[in-house]
């Protein structure tokens, strides 16, 4: 009796660990249904699983062409499809002998939305942490032509092919409500303008570090990052280092998009120096195994906040060496941009109430820099140079053409620092586009730092509106 029990309970387990993709009908990630949108005028890749060794045929309705494939000895198959100008709905059919017909679907531009929690932060706000006109824009927000997906959270110790099921749902005030803010207002700005679907894909998750969203192989670049082992049986959290990558990022690789919005760092702000070089790889590591060449990556920097400190406080525990090194990303990131966020931050929240200002920036990025508009700002000045004569230091700027500003206040948040390494105020003058620098306290500038706090109001401008970046010109 006992042996016959464990026959049984074998032969339980032996079903239970079929495969999938053995079953009668052809199986798809959950991005692969109705309502979804591919991106236009591409070779979309699509794929999923079948019996092993099945033939594979996808129509496409919009005109009527026939792909076939045949899945491998693990069942999986994949085709790139040739998507036309944007528009639908359309269909697809995929069948291995018993079809499956993917309905209501559009073709647009499709941009994948990932981060920690200032990317995930929906529009109905946080607990007791809400978002300015939020509820108006909720209201507001019923659009066929806006779709939205939100990969569901997931830590692994292995690599997944598949994510947990979600669905593309349209944007209406029920769904918009629980979608990544600074998503949909990019997505909202993006749609009025084009005048064509678009689809947001949300793969973020709080609290996280950029390590998480990165691969085990890439991360043996950092041999300081800890990498869950393999044979390990802790219990993990998306602080481990390629778990979020591995249950939410991996499944979608491949899923063809315009470009990627990305809202991160908070959780990487006392490691600065690492994150200059581990954002540069985890950005490398997208783009290579997207197999779609250097697509438009763009990035929020971290707003100033009072970070509170755990332990023993380092001088690069202030949060502007975190922005710093996301401003020198940005140079060294082909094909991206930066959204800086120096005037939307708050003293005693992490999570600004002002994400349709982020959304908006974002937007005004990829119009004027992706989808090439013209007439109108769409970035931030940058430090570019400094000139030092005698007691006085010059800092020039990229992309200011029209010129600096503070709106008619003082600016007092420009620091000058000689060969002995000390910073004390500087007097700062705006003349053609660039900042003049002095202080009686330093006779030979030897670098010049500019809102270099934790937490500060930004207060220099291009005369279009665009807050400057902290910055420093030292490495000390």
């Amino acid at each position: 009796m006992i042996a016959f029990k464990k026959i049984i309970a074998a032969s339980i387990i032996a079903i239970i660990a079929i495969p999938f993709f053995l079953s009668a009908k052809v199986q798809l990630p959950s991005f692969f249904s109705d309502g979804m949108v591919l991106q236009q005028q591409s070779n979309a890749a699509v794929w999923g699983w079948a019996k092993q060794n099945a033939a594979i045929k996808i129509i496409t309705s919009w005109n009527k062409k026939s792909y076939s494939a045949i899945a491998d000895g693990n069942g999986k198959w994949m085709m790139k499809i040739a998507t036309p100008v944007a528009g639908g709905p359309y269909s697809i059919s995929i069948s291995d002998g018993d079809p499956v017909i993917i309905k209501n679907i559009l073709i647009g531009e499709v941009w994948l939305c990932s981060g920690q929690s200032n990317m995930e932060m929906p529009m109905k706000g946080f607990k007791d942490q809400p978002l300015m006109g939020s509820n108006d824009a909720v209201f507001n927000s019923a659009n066929d032509q806006i779709r939205i997906y939100t990969v569901p959270r997931a830590v692994e110790r292995f690599a997944k092919d598949t994510s947990k099921n979600a669905a593309w749902k349209n944007a209406s005030p029920e769904n918009i409500s629980n979608f990544s803010a600074t998503a949909y207002y990019f997505g909202r700005l993006l749609q009025q303008q084009l005048k064509i679907p678009v689809a947001l894909i949300n793969v973020s998750y709080g609290g996280s570090p950029a390590e998480a969203f990165m691969s085990s192989e890439s991360l043996k670049l950092f041999p300081e990052i800890i990498v869950p082992s393999a044979k390990g049986t802790e219990k993990l959290n998306n602080k481990n280092a390629a778990t979020l990558y591995n249950g939410m990022i991996h499944p979608v690789i491949g899923f063809t998009i315009k470009g990627c919005l990305w809202y991160q760092g908070e959780s990487n702000y006392e490691r600065p120096d690492q994150y200059e070089k581990l954002f540069v790889a985890m950005v490398q590591l997208w783009r290579s195994e997207w197999g779609q060449g250097n697509f438009p990556f763009y990035f929020a920097q971290i707003a100033p906040y009072t970070y509170n400190y755990a332990g023993n406080k380092t001088e690069k525990m202030n949060s502007a060496y975190l922005r710093d090194a996301q401003r020198k990303a940005a140079a060294a990131i082909p094909n991206s941009g930066i959204v800086v966020l120096m005037d939307a931050g708050e003293d005693k929240s992490i999570h600004p109430a002002n994400k349709e200002v982020v959304g908006k920036r974002f937007a005004y990025l990829a119009l004027g820099d992706t989808y090439l508009f013209k007439g109108f700002a769409f970035q931030s000045p940058a430090y570019d140079s400094i000139i030092v004569k005698d007691s006085m230091a010059t800092i020039k700027f990229k992309f200011a053409p029209n010129g600096l500003t503070s709106f008619g206040k003082p600016i007092t948040q420009f620091e000058i620092g000689g060969a002995d390494k000390i910073f004390y105020p500087a007097q700062a003058l705006i003349r053609n586009g660039t900042v003049q620098l002095t202080s009686s306290q330093v006779l030979k500038p030897v670098a010049v730092r500019y809102a270099f706090k934790d937490f500060v109001n930004g207060e220099l401008f291009s005369v279009e509106g665009y807050p400057v970046s902290s910055f420093r010109t030292d490495d000390w």
